[in-house]
Parts: C-alpha cells; sequence; structure tokens
C-alpha cells in the first residue's frame, strides 16, 4: 500500500511538471494513467508507468502471441490496425508479441538466395520483407510495432506505405530499405519462411495465430472477435486493470 501510495504521489509530481501533456486525456484520476500505453504517453507519464508500475506486474510469463501474416492479405490488414495494434497497446505489459510477416508465401533457392513468390503479387513479396527487416534492425517492438501497423492501415503500396509512415514514426528507413534487397534481408526472409513452414499443424490461411505456441480453432476465433478477453485469460499472474473490462 505504501509503495502505491508513494508511487502515485510520484505520478502526480512528474504530471505536473508535463509541459505537454494533452488536458482532454488526462481529465481522469491519476491512478488510471498507467492502465494502458495509450493513456500513458498522452498524460506524459510513459516512462515513469514502465518503471515503476507496469514492472511491477511482472509476477508471471508474459503471453507469447505470435501473428503469422503477409503484407497485403486483406484480413490482415483488417486484423493489425483494428484489432491486435490497439489491444497491445493496453496488454503490452503481459503480452510477448512476435511477427512474422510470410504468410502463404513460396520460397525456392536459385543459387545462394531464395526467390519469393507471394499470393498477392510482388508488391506483398516488398512489403513482407520491409517489415522483416524493420523487426531486425529496429528489434524493440515498440518502436516498429507502430510503424508496421501504420503501413497495414494504408491502402498505399509498401515502398510508399513505407515513405510515409517512415515521417510519423522513427525507424531507420534508408537501412531497412537497403536491407530489403541484401543478402541478409534474404536470409532474414527465409528465416520467416522457415518459421511458417514449421507450424503445427500447418497453418491454412492468414492471419494465423498461435497463443503460447498453440493453434485451435477456437484460439484463432476468439483471437479474431476477442482478443483481450483471450490474452487475460491466458495471463496467469495478476490481471493489469485493462482486463477488468473484458
Amino acid at each position: 500500500m505504501a509503495v502505491n501510495m508513494k508511487f502515485v504521489i510520484l505520478l502526480s509530481t512528474v504530471a505536473f511538471l508535463q509541459v505537454c501533456v494533452t488536458a482532454s486525456a488526462c481529465n481522469i484520476p491519476s491512478r488510471f494513467w498507467c492502465d494502458s500505453k495509450e493513456i500513458a504517453l498522452q498524460c506524459g507519464v510513459y516512462e515513469q508507468c514502465k518503471k515503476y508500475q507496469w514492472t511491477l506486474r511482472q509476477d508471471a510469463t508474459p503471453v507469447d502471441f505470435t501473428l503469422y501474416y503477409e503484407s497485403l492479405c486483406p484480413d490482415c490488414k483488417q486484423f493489425i490496425p483494428r484489432i491486435l495494434y490497439p489491444t497491445y497497446l493496453k496488454l503490452a505489459s503481459i503480452t510477448n508479441l512476435t511477427l512474422v510477416p510470410y504468410g502463404n508465401a513460396r520460397e525456392r533457392q536459385v543459387g545462394s538466395r531464395w526467390e519469393f513468390t507471394c499470393q498477392h503479387g510482388q508488391e506483398e513479396c516488398l512489403g513482407n520483407i520491409i517489415a522483416t527487416c524493420t523487426i531486425a534492425i529496429v528489434k524493440n517492438i515498440d518502436v516498429y510495432f507502430p510503424f508496421l501497423n501504420c503501413m497495414e492501415a494504408t491502402n498505399q503500396q509498401p515502398r510508399t506505405a513505407a515513405e510515409q509512415c517512415a515521417t510519423q514514426f522513427k525507424v531507420p528507413l534508408n537501412e531497412i530499405l537497403n536491407c530489403t534487397t541484401s543478402d541478409y534481408g534474404n536470409q532474414l526472409e527465409h528465416q520467416m519462411a522457415l518459421k511458417t513452414d514449421a507450424l503445427v499443424p500447418r497453418h491454412k490461411y492468414v492471419p494465423w495465430v498461435t497463443l503460447n505456441g498453440v493453434h485451435t480453432e477456437a484460439i484463432q476465433y476468439e483471437a479474431q472477435y476477442n482478443l483481450k478477453k483471450l490474452l487475460c485469460d491466458a495471463y496467469q499472474g495478476v490481471k493489469p486493470p485493462a482486463c477488468s473490462s473484458v
């Protein structure tokens, strides 16, 4: 109780000193400021929540949730920005999210490189490898996922989408684009192919999800229609406040 009280006082003090707090977003009691990343960012207390509050909740192993997708799949382009991304922002503290951009593509080895054929054409292959290179280069999901979500939310072709989204989110775009044509990037995408082809059961469609390494039709259904409940139910530790509304 004393720790929580000190934390609330600390948050209140820090928030008072912030000069860029969005008043409308923070017109709520301070005890709610760490309920989600969205609120914490808008209220200017993200780092404080991360250091003093969210770390206290890591009393259990985060839920492993993996999405296998392809960049131009219409269902993927709805699932990521409408369901996965907003849910992750609320439950990042209990979720270990992995993105595997490959989907229904096929590969064959030509010399020392891999040649990819994608369901929605070569533009989709480009989108896949842009995502793959971004994940490998940026590493921090809290940085690369907003960028990739932005790409999925637009109707632009992958190169244009990447250029536009890079103006909103700080990613090393030139390094990423250079990666897409390099041997390194080619091998990275091959690794995504191996991860996808190793699925048991084999994937039949995309988006395809696993929860703690397991795929069932029940898991898939709940992921698409009530992802927050799926993740909250799977987490074995003290539930974060965001789980109270499932």
